[in-house]
């Protein structure tokens, strides 16, 4: 990790794998970092405006059922599948790392997080390398995208 600013910085897909091999418990947020986010721990439901108990977040987690397979390939997938949010959410919204306690679960079924305690920013290559190794893989795959009317 290299420092930038108030939050260290991932520099590559295999460092940010070698955190979620040390660390159970850590979840990727899209947004404008924890200077914002921290100031009420809330996220909002875009469809109805109303405010979540807890920051929505993925969890970084290697589940059970992936069975031996390369965490490097679930971290890059786990990045993937959200990469599009930048270009939605607007200027500014970047992937950042967090630790910290479930209290529910969004209308996506993601999970609402408190008691954050952040630990670092990802760097944009990370997302290109991450992006690089899903598309490596035998069958096609697209980040989880809603597509409005």
């Amino acid at each position: 990790m290299t420092g930038s600013g108030e939050l260290p910085v991932v520099a590559t897909l295999d460092d940010l794998t070698a955190l979620v091999e040390r660390e159970r418990g850590l979840y990727v947020r899209w947004s404008k970092g924890p200077a914002t986010d921290l100031r009420a721990v809330s996220s909002t439901d875009d469809l109805t405006g109303v405010s979540m108990p807890g920051l929505s977040a993925n969890p970084l987690d290697v589940e059970r059922w992936w069975d031996g397979r390369p965490t490097r390939l679930w971290v890059a997938r786990r990045l993937h599948d959200y990469a599009h949010l930048p270009h939605e959410k607007g200027p500014g919204v970047r992937p950042w790392v967090l630790a910290g306690r479930e209290a529910g679960r969004g209308p996506d079924n993601e999970p609402l997080v408190t008691d954050v305690r952040p630990l670092c920013r990802i760097a944009p290559g990370v997302i290109e390398e991450a992006k690089a190794e899903v598309a490596r893989q035998e069958n096609p795959w697209g980040p989880l995208r809603r597509i409005g009317s």
